[in-house]
Formats: structure tokens, sequence, C-alpha cells
């Protein structure tokens, strides 16, 4: 027997030895990743979502997803699987799942829901991309978008290797799934919400607020920019859940509009100050008490675990986080380790005061297989000592555009210092409060008795599903503003 003919056989039993029947439609198809390394790499994934992101503490809004995910899994076309369901605290209106079980909704999505059944037909649908294995084939293909995301925001891929920017689940996270996933995980979402009792022309309804969430704020929500349109999704849904309820009584099927609001009466709404805030161009941390500018028209995206800024182009990065070690030295050798740094300069300075570190790098990305050789970065670091604690900020760019964002960079790292102004320290967040309406009134008019600034009329009306001049009636529940807004 020839080399060729061992190779190409040996090739045969690889190829047929990675084949599995997707539990959706029964057929075979090439899968390079066993279930068993899809529960390993859910469960690997999960710590670091939450330390990016954070959890949203809400027991009774926990316990409700856990019912209905639980509920929605054991019905689902892959109910062996240990699913769980957990609620991020982002401001991001956003749901997506991880191989192995794992679901996550932000509470930015969790306040944009206005009934139970809309948030069943997107539970059914992130289920859905497990159930057909819509994440790992992607994953096994290594089908990333030509940009990166990164905790929202939009930079050069080549940044990707940085070890300081945070990518925990980058690859599950920010896959941009196909238009044939989506349609796929729409009619499973239709299936699945139906099945455990929902209307799910409601889930139709819902992508009309995130098409409006787009056209309002001149950008696309993030759970469109991963979860492509199909085309006219909102009638191709309706007319899924028309023919899901042929054989039903559409009056058995749930909605539960007045029980869902009820449960998200309070909840975060926006950027949660106490965490961190942008208010023209500075960077405010009330409980940390520090402060830093932000270049203007950047870009930021705070989480629990660091600050990430970008211009518009993408060329560009800052991150600001906490650096490991108790003093500058130890600190700055660790970043040096982690990133793999060559030094070209490093100085002991002070910012406003404080002691730091200034340092100038050089970091060589190493290429993947079959990829040509990346564009070395270049980066400027400030490890600044505060409180006992060391705050590390880092700006990349390629060595090509360093200089057009050196300034910027030094500008923001070395506006650090306490925050003392009460009154930003003072700032609580605004939160969504549910009111009842009184007689029957347009919502605009409605807004307006309960004092809600005109400039957020329309942000008001999206959040509640609505038009403005649509007519309320009586006794119905709608969504104000609470707090500070």
């Amino acid at each position: 027997m020839t080399n060729r003919i061992v190779v190409f056989l040996a090739f045969i039993a690889v190829f047929l030895g990675s084949c599995a029947r997707n539990p959706v439609t029964g057929k075979k198809e090439v899968m390079l990743m066993s279930e068993g390394q899809e529960l390993a790499l859910g469960k690997e994934s999960d710590p670091a979502i939450v330390a990016q992101f954070g959890l949203y503490e809400n027991p009774t809004l926990q316990a409700f997803i856990n019912e209905k995910g639980k509920q929605m899994g054991a019905i689902s076309h892959r109910p062996n699987l240990n699913y769980e369901f957990k609620i991020l605290d982002s401001p991001v209106v956003n749901a997506f799942a991880v191989p192995g079980g794992y679901v996550y909704f932000t509470r930015g999505i969790m306040g944009h829901f206005n009934n139970e059944a809309e948030f069943a037909g997107v539970l059914g649908h992130e289920i859905g991309h497990i159930a057909a294995k819509h994440s790992a084939k992607q994953y096994t293909k290594q089908m990333i978008t030509q940009v990166l995301f990164i905790g929202g925001l939009i930079v050069s891929e080549k940044f990707r290797n940085f070890a300081d920017v945070a990518q925990q689940g980058l690859g599950l996270l920010f896959l941009k799934f196909s238009r044939d996933n989506e349609t796929e995980s729409d009619k499973l979402g239709v299936n699945y919400s139906t099945k455990i009792g929902y209307d799910a022309k409601e889930m139709a309804g819902f992508f009309r607020t995130l098409q409006k969430l787009s056209d309002g704020a001149g950008s696309i929500p993030t759970f469109l920019s991963t979860h492509p349109d199909p085309g006219d999704r909102f009638n191709k849904v309706n007319q899924l859940a028309t023919e899901e309820q042929k054989n039903l009584d559409p009056a058995t099927l749930k909605i539960n509009r007045n029980n869902y609001l009820r449960m998200i009466d309070g909840i975060v709404y926006g950027e949660d100050p106490r965490q961190g805030y942008v208010e023209n161009n500075v960077f405010y941390h009330p409980e940390l008490k520090f402060q830093f500018s932000v270049p203007a028209a950047w870009q930021t995206v705070n989480s629990p675990s660091q600050v990430q800024m970008a211009p518009q182009d993408g060329k560009a990065m800052m991150v600001m986080s906490l650096a490991e070690g108790t003093d500058l030295a130890t600190a700055r050798n660790k970043v040096i380790q982690d990133n793999q740094l060559t030094v070209l300069e490093s100085t002991n300075t002070t910012v406003n005061g404080l002691q730091a570190i200034a340092m100038m790098s050089d970091i060589i990305q190493q290429a993947q297989p079959g990829q040509q050789q990346a564009e070395p970065l270049r980066v400027l670091t400030y490890l600044i000592q505060y409180n006992n604690l060391i705050y590390k900020f880092h700006g990349l760019s390629t060595k090509a555009d360093f200089n057009n964002y050196f300034s910027s960079f030094q500008s923001s790292m070395r506006s650090f210092k306490t925050l003392t102004d009460q009154a930003k320290i003072d700032k609580k967040p605004t939160l969504i409060k549910v009111v009842e309406n009184k007689g029957n009134a347009p919502l605009q008019q409605i807004l307006t008795q309960y004092n809600m600034p005109a400039a957020r009329h329309k942000e008001l009306a999206i959040i509640n599903g609505m038009e403005l001049n649509t007519v309320v009636e009586s006794g119905t529940l709608v969504k104000v503003f609470g707090g500070q807004y």
C-alpha cells in the first residue's frame, strides 16, 4: 500500500470520526468538538465571563430565569445538558449562549423585555443555538469576525493576543452567527417557547424593539451585531408562531405582562455610576474615589475587571485595570512577564502627587499557523500607586500608528487623580420604575405627567415597546425612570 493511500485512508478515518448527528436536524455533519469538549469549554469560560461583566444580584429575577430555563432545557433537543442561566451586570442589550449549556442575559436586555413571552422567545432562541450546536460549529471553524469585539468596543483584531486586554470567552461571546443559524434558532425559539406555554408572537415584537434601538441610537445593539437579522424577521417570526399555534387555543398561551414588569421594577438602567461612569469626557469611580480623562469621541466600556476605551477608527485602545503586586517594582515585572514586553524606556515618575512608573514597550505577536506574521504593537504603560492599590494603564496601537495616539494615551494616564467632588461621588443610578396608568391617555402624555424629560420620551417609548402616540388604557403598567436621571 503506498504512502499516499495510507495518508488518504487516515484522513477519511479522522473525517468520519469527526462526524456527529445534529440533535435538531438529525443529519450527520462535521464536528471537531465533542460534547465533552463543549462541556469543558463552557465550564472553563463561565468564571471568566462572570469576572468580566459581574453578576446582577436580583434573587426574584434569577429564580425566574432558572425556572423557565430549566423547563425549556428539558423540552429542548438536548435535554441531557445541565443548563445554567445568569444575569450579567451590564447595560448592553444582549443575550448569548456558549457551548455546554451556559446562557447569559444582561440586565440591559432584561429591562427592555415587556412581558414573560418576549423573554421566553429569546431564551428559546439562545437554547436553540446550543441545541443545534451553532456556537460549537462556529468555534470549530474559527469563524471569528474580522473585527474584534471587546466588551462592546470594536477595535483592531491586531490587539487580540495582548494579555491585558480582557478576552474571556472572546471566541464564544462574539461569534457572529450566520443567517441560516439565526433562522434555525428563531424557529427553535418559537417552538420551545410555545411548548412551555407562551405566545411566541411576542418574540417577533421584541425584534421590532431591537430594530427601534438600532434606528434611534444610530448604532446596532450588541444582540443584532452578533445575531444578524435574516431579513424581515418580525413577519417571519410571526408566521412561524402562527404555524406553531394552528392546533392550539391562543387563549391558553401566556404573555404575563404585569407579572414580568413587577419583577423588573427597580432594575438598574444604563450605566451604574457606583461602578464608575463617564461624564463630559471624564471617568469617575465614586467607590474607589479616582478620576481620569477620556479622549474626546472615544467609546468607553466599563466592566468590573477593567475600563476599555477606543477611538471610532478602532486603530488604538486604552485599558485601565488593577495590577498585581503590592509595590510598583513587582507590578512592573508582572506586566512585562505577562505581556512579553520588550521594554524600550522605563521611568520612575509621579502623577498628580502619586508614585508611578511610566514605560514604553514593543510586543511581537506570534503568528498563528498559516497566518502572516502579526504587525508589532507599541505600548505605553503607566503604573500608579493609590490607596494601597496599583492602577495599570495600557495604551496600545501598531508601531506605525503609535505616534498618532501617544499624546491621547499620555494625557489620559497623567490625568489620574483623587476624586473629591462630592456631587460626583454621590451620583445615583437610573432605575426603571413601573407605574400604573390612571385613565386612558397617549404614552407621551403619561410620561409628561410623571415629569420625564422630553428629550428621553422616545427612549422610554422604545423601552415600553410602544409609540409615543399609543393610547394606553387605564390600569396598564408603564415603565418610567426613577432614581437619578
